[in-house]
C-alpha cells in the first residue's frame, strides 16, 4: 500500500472525475449495480458512504435510516449485518433493480480490485461510532485492498477520520466540507488529511489559491452542471465528484 505521504496536490494520482455512490441517479445508490453502471460509463473512480451495522460490518449505505433506499425500516446501526444484507435497495428506485442488496464494504473492494478502480470512502458513522467506524473501516481498507491506488478516505467529521488515522495512517484522508470556513485548512493540516473536499458552489479562485498554497488536493461535489463543471476545471481542482455519468465523459477537461 503505497504510504499516504506519496500522496499530495502536486503529484495527486487519482482520476479526475468521480462518480458519486456509483452511478449517481441512474441505478439505486451504494449497490454494485450502480458501480457497474459507472463503470460501463468510463468512470474509473467512485465515491461511496460506509457505516457498521450493529456487529460491526462494514457496509454501504448513506442515510442513518433505512427508509429512503431499502424496504426496511428505523436506524440501519441497529441491524446486524446477517439482516442488513437481506434487504431490497434496488426496489425504491425501479422495478429494473428490484431485489438489488446492499453490498459489504468487502464486495465493492473485490469489485474494483477486479475492475481497476480507485475509491473515495465516505465516513457515515452513525452518532456516537465516529472514532470506531473510521478506525473499523480504515483497518478492513489496509488489510484487504489491492489496488494500485489506496482509497481515500473522507468525512465530515473530524472523529471518524482520527479513528481512520488510527486504524491505518498509511491511506489518504480527505476532510469533507460544505462550506470552507475560518481554520478549515489548518483543521485539514492537523488532521494529516492531504485534500479538502467542498461543496462546488463555494469555491472560489481565492479559496483555490489558499488550498493550493496549504500544499493540499482539492475535490468538490455535487457537480452535475457543464458550465459549473468547466469552471471548477478551469480552476484546477484534482477532483469532480458527479451524478452525471451519462453526461460527462470522464476524459472531459476544461476548455
Amino acid at each position: 500500500m503505497p504510504p499516504t505521504a506519496a500522496i499530495d496536490a502536486a503529484h495527486w494520482p487519482y482520476p479526475r472525475w468521480i462518480a458519486h455512490r456509483g452511478a449517481g441517479r441512474l441505478a439505486p445508490e451504494n449497490t454494485l449495480a450502480a458501480f457497474r453502471l459507472g463503470h460501463a460509463h468510463g468512470y474509473r473512480m467512485f465515491e461511496c458512504d460506509v457505516r457498521l451495522s450493529a456487529d460491526g460490518t462494514p457496509f454501504l449505505l448513506h442515510d442513518d435510516t433505512l427508509d429512503r433506499t431499502t424496504d426496511g425500516h428505523g436506524p440501519a446501526a441497529a441491524l446486524d449485518w446477517d439482516e442488513l444484507s437481506r434487504l431490497d435497495a434496488g426496489g425504491w428506485h425501479s422495478a429494473q433493480f428490484r431485489g438489488e442488496r446492499l453490498p459489504g464494504l468487502q464486495s465493492l473492494i473485490r469489485f474494483c480490485r477486479i475492475e481497476d478502480c480507485a475509491l473515495n470512502v465516505e465516513l457515515k458513522p452513525a452518532p456516537g461510532t465516529e472514532y470506531e467506524t473510521g478506525r473499523v473501516v480504515a483497518r478492513m481498507l489496509e488489510r484487504e485492498w489491492r489496488g494500485r491506488l489506496p482509497p481515500l478516505l473522507s468525512s465530515f467529521r473530524l472523529e471518524a477520520l482520527q479513528g481512520a488515522r488510527a486504524g491505518a495512517p498509511s491511506l489518504p484522508r480527505a476532510l469533507l466540507v460544505s462550506s470552507p470556513f475560518p481554520d478549515c485548512l489548518r483543521l485539514v493540516q492537523e488532521q494529516g488529511c492531504v485534500a479538502l473536499v467542498a461543496g462546488h458552489e463555494h469555491i472560489t479562485p481565492l479559496f483555490v489559491e489558499q488550498v493550493r498554497a496549504a500544499g493540499l488536493a482539492l475535490l468538490s461535489y455535487t457537480v452535475n452542471d457543464e458550465a459549473e463543471a468547466r469552471r471548477l476545471l478551469r480552476l484546477g481542482l484534482q477532483g469532480l465528484i458527479t451524478d452525471c455519468v451519462d453526461r460527462f465523459g470522464p476524459g472531459i477537461h476544461a476548455a
